[in-house]
């Protein structure tokens, strides 16, 4: 089984890294954003093929994404995850869905963790997820690497 589509919340930071990286490759992306396509900049841009939640709140968009995914990815610069990612953990553990953690400052090779983690769970769905960009402003620049080095696409 081989990653179909990468899912993420629209949210700066993080969910854009993610939804931009997977635009620029040619993977399919979608997911789940709060009503008003609300983030910490506004409007998210109709560029992200996101469906809006019934409410307005984060965590219900935090939620469905997970539920909808076969596997959810936070990513991190600090070593501990907190307000949202830490949410997204618990609901992935709650759910039963396996997750995983990659912060910069971690143990061992990022992208070869990840890579592990693919090949353990066989997602088809992957759900990526971390902090926004006024909390960790070169989350991004971190996930574009990391998601390039663990998933190789083909150009053509």
């Amino acid at each position: 089984m081989e990653l179909e589509r990468i899912l993420s919340g629209g949210q700066t930071g993080a969910d854009r890294a993610a939804l931009d990286w997977a635009i620029a490759n040619n993977v399919p992306h979608g997911g789940w954003c709060p009503l008003g396509r609300l983030a910490e900049d506004g409007r998210i841009d109709d560029q992200y093929s996101l469906r809006e939640t019934p409410s307005p709140n984060y965590i219900q968009r935090t939620e469905w994404n997970v539920r909808d995914a076969d596997a959810t990815v936070i990513f991190s610069l600090a070593p501990a995850l907190s307000g949202g990612s830490l949410a997204t953990a618990e609901l992935a553990a709650a759910m039963g869905k396996p997750w995983l953690h990659l912060s910069a400052s971690g143990e061992g090779d990022a992208a070869d963790r990840l890579r592990d983690f693919l090949r353990e769970h066989r997602p088809r769905t992957l759900n990526v997820a971390g902090p926004r960009t006024s909390s960790e402003p070169e989350v991004g620049e971190f996930i574009g690497t990391t998601l390039a080095a663990a998933l190789p696409v083909d150009k053509s």
